[in-house]
């Protein structure tokens, strides 16, 4: 048995020996966090190794649970410094212009100077607009007419959208109305929200744009019809119109509406409860004195409910959401 260690094991993962000393002592004992200093109890929620419970104590995730959520904070900082050290140093320009020296200079021309470049294609769209994103610093700031997304654009914004906000870029997005009657929709937003973005839904049509640090603007050729194309500017006045085009339709919103809690059984509280607790389906079923299969089955349906791609994940999102 190894209580009592002082050793910094998780120093690697950017946990000081304080803050491990705090977690392996609620590992043996929940009431060891009153013997701890609060900047290291509230560090360590920050981290998501430890979780409040709904009496307002604290318990620690297992110990598996606790490094894999370790190594994905640490693995997020890594790819945040390694981003912002290959934006500073200009690695992508370079890369271009040994790839395609006429575009490159296109680009310069575009972006170095208050001029207009029209974009034609979805791919070509899709690649200004990740460019765009990628070398946003303060703000983000978004559209979507249409107000519902689809599971595969979720997968493919996600990424982008945690990155994005992770750097502590401000992230705005308004909304049509018809996300609030689409479920998939509705989880993605809240689950942005619950990462910082801030989040409207417009009982107005909206008109389409992307503008990034209030310095670049991304807007369709057509509105009628995207397909056909962008138009990408930085030329100062052009981007003010749209920013303040932006900023009026954002008073005209509506604060993205709290979520409903869910009816749930009895059976399915008792299951979301167990998440939180045991790593493994037989320790949870046989807790609830419950068939394997018949749990897996509910542990199913409550996940696809949650939008979740695993256990873990839906105990966190059911916890976010209030759900137990």
């Amino acid at each position: 048995m190894t209580t009592g260690r002082t050793a910094n094991d998780l120093g690697f993962l950017g946990v000081s020996p304080d803050e491990e000393r705090f977690y392996r002592a609620l590992l043996r004992d929940r009431e060891a966090a009153g013997d701890h200093e609060p900047v290291v109890v509230t560090r360590m929620l920050e981290l998501g190794v430890v979780v409040r419970t709904p009496a307002g104590g604290l318990r620690p995730l297992s110990p598996k649970r606790a490094v894999e959520r370790l190594i994905e904070h640490r693995l997020g900082q890594v790819q945040d410094d390694l981003e912002e050290t290959g934006r500073r140093a200009g690695v992508v320009d370079s890369l271009s212009a040994e790839a395609d020296p006429a575009r490159t200079a296109t680009r310069t021309a575009t972006y170095d100077n208050p001029a207009i470049r029209q974009i034609e294609g979805l791919e070509a769209v899709r690649g200004a607009i990740d460019e765009m994103t990628f070398f946003a610093h303060t703000e983000n700031l978004t559209t979507n007419p249409v107000g519902v997304l689809s599971t595969e654009s979720i997968e493919v914004s996600r990424p982008i959208d945690l990155r994005i906000l992770r750097r502590g870029v401000r992230m705005r997005t308004l909304m049509a109305s018809a996300c609030l009657r689409d479920g998939t929709t509705m989880a993605y937003l809240r689950e942005l929200t619950a990462q910082g973005a801030e989040i409207r839904v417009s009982p107005h049509p909206l008109e389409r744009m992307i503008i990034c640090d209030r310095a670049v603007a991304l807007t369709p050729i057509d509105p009628e019809n995207t397909a056909r194309g962008a138009l990408l500017t930085r030329e100062p006045g052009l981007v003010s119109t749209v920013v303040s085009l932006f900023e009026r339709m954002w008073a005209a919103s509506q604060e993205l509406p709290e979520e409903a809690l869910p009816t749930l059984t009895e059976t399915e509280q008792r299951i979301l409860r167990t998440l939180y607790l045991v790593d493994k389906d037989e320790t949870g079923a046989r807790q609830l004195n419950m068939a394997l299969r018949t749990y897996r089955k509910h542990v199913a349906r409550l996940m696809a409910r949650l939008d979740a791609d695993n256990r873990f994940q839906a105990a966190l999102r059911a916890r976010e959401r209030g759900w137990v």
